[in-house]
């Protein structure tokens, strides 16, 4: 079931929110402050593209809370609603409802990239 939901995903939203998190990588990449914020779109752009049977957990810590807010300031808003409004569209139908959760999952990592994991899902 994970690998068809994955596929499903991928032609119905987890293509244009994986280009926007390579897009965001790509310009945090072109400075040498902007890297990590680079590596961190990137590390989140294969979840977008393929998240069911992947977690998320969100630690936390001075570091972390930072970057998260200089992140927030830049390019957090762009991304999440981006994941925000397909989620919505998506469970406008009873059959988009897992696909829009897995966008609100990403949206909410669009705020919070810094201290977050990528942990295969205990269900």
């Amino acid at each position: 079931m994970r690998i068809f939901g994955n596929i499903l995903w991928f032609l119905l939203a987890g293509l244009w929110l994986f280009l926007g998190w390579v897009l965001a990588g790509l310009l945090w990449c072109v400075t040498l402050i902007g890297i990590p914020w680079g590596v961190q779109c990137f590390k989140f752009a294969k979840l977008a593209s393929f998240p069911f049977g992947k977690d998320v957990l969100f630690g936390s810590g001075v570091g972390s809370l930072l970057l998260n807010i200089l992140w927030v300031l830049l390019s957090g808003v762009p991304l999440a609603i981006e994941a925000a409004v397909i989620g919505a569209v998506l469970c406008a139908t009873v059959v988009g409802i897992p696909f829009g959760l897995q966008c609100f999952k990403i949206a909410k990592l669009a705020f919070l990239p810094f201290g977050a994991r990528i942990v295969p899902s205990t269900r």
